[in-house]
């Protein structure tokens, strides 16, 4: 297919449409009405063939993953999913692949009511670029600089099983079915990411590793975190495959989970509404630490002993 055939494709495909889309995808941009008195909520990100997929994916779990890891981004600031542009790399145009990264993506995108409203297609290694944007009312978005002492450390869902997959095709064996899931599939929280809106003091979404990405939270907040490797939740589904050592590895710092990192006021209160929020939302989250006066993040075993990972996350350019 040529460029542009392969752009009518993709509009011929993506022909859902919300009230506050204008104008959508065939001009030189779109035009979009944000509701009125709402705020703006905005993110990017990019997936690279072998970085953030292995070889070979099924090109509906890239399309499925390219959204599913923006729409984790707005779900970390409470907002709601509105729309989404696409840029895609591909090395060859391939419609057979569009077609099925389009199913992946769109089935993703009607699931929340997002509508894509342009982008850009080109020719080179295959990489996926999305920006996605929502919703929040004013005051209401969740931050990083919101951590205060004595607050408890919370996560969503389960922790290492993205990593472990990755971990498994590294080392040229099988891949659990169920840890693939994980790496190919995240569920965006998007759901419990509202419902925290107003209730957390801060929140962060899980892609480069807890430790690494609560280490965010606590630098902006001026605060540290004290964090226990064995209340990780997840470790039922790492632990046919994985020794003690190398399962809290994946765990405390493998990234791309996707699962949100929130913290909650001490106290009955913030229990309670942890209980409900899960019930609510039918996510499962677990305390996992709390936070401190100081800097950094330290991890403890469930015998208090300070645990040394070998790296707090995963940097690109380290």
């Amino acid at each position: 297919m040529a460029e542009f055939k392969l752009i009518d494709r993709i509009r011929e495909r993506a022909g859902h449409a919300r009230g506050d889309v204008v104008l959508g995808i065939g001009d030189d941009a779109a035009l979009l009405q944000p509701p009125p008195g709402m705020q703006l909520v905005v993110t990017m990100d990019t997936l690279n063939d072998g970085v953030h997929f292995p070889g070979g994916t099924d090109a509906a779990r890239v399309g499925w993953k390219a959204l599913a890891v923006n729409l984790s981004d707005l779900a970390a600031m409470g907002a709601e999913p509105a729309w989404c542009t696409l840029s895609l790399s591909l090395p060859r145009s391939d419609r057979a692949w569009v077609d099925g990264f389009l199913d992946g993506f769109l089935a993703l995108a009607a699931e929340y009511d997002v509508a894509l409203v342009g982008g850009d297609t080109t020719c080179g290694p295959l990489a996926v670029s999305v920006a996605a944007h929502g919703f929040v009312d004013p005051g209401r978005a969740l931050r990083r600089d919101g951590a205060r002492e004595g607050d408890g450390v919370w996560v969503s869902g389960t922790l290492g099983g993205a990593a472990g997959a990755l971990e498994q095709w590294r080392a040229g064996g099988a891949i659990d079915p169920a840890l693939r899931e994980r790496l190919d599939r995240p569920r965006p929280r998007i759901a419990l990411g509202r419902a925290l809106a107003g209730v957390a003091t801060a929140c962060i979404d899980i892609s480069d590793g807890l430790l690494a990405d609560l280490g965010h939270v606590c630098a902006a907040s001026g605060v540290a975190a004290r964090v226990e490797v064995d209340a990780l939740p997840g470790g039922r589904l790492l632990r046919p495959h994985f020794g003690n050592d190398a399962l809290r590895a994946l765990q405390a710092t493998g990234g791309d989970d996707y699962e949100l990192c929130f913290t909650l006021p001490e106290g009955a209160d913030a229990m309670a509404a942890a209980a409900a929020t899960a019930a609510a939302t039918g996510v499962e989250v677990t305390r996992i630490g709390t936070v401190v006066a100081g800097q950094g993040v330290e991890a403890f075993d469930r015998d208090g002993r300070c645990w040394s990972p070998p790296r707090a996350g995963h940097e690109h350019f380290a």
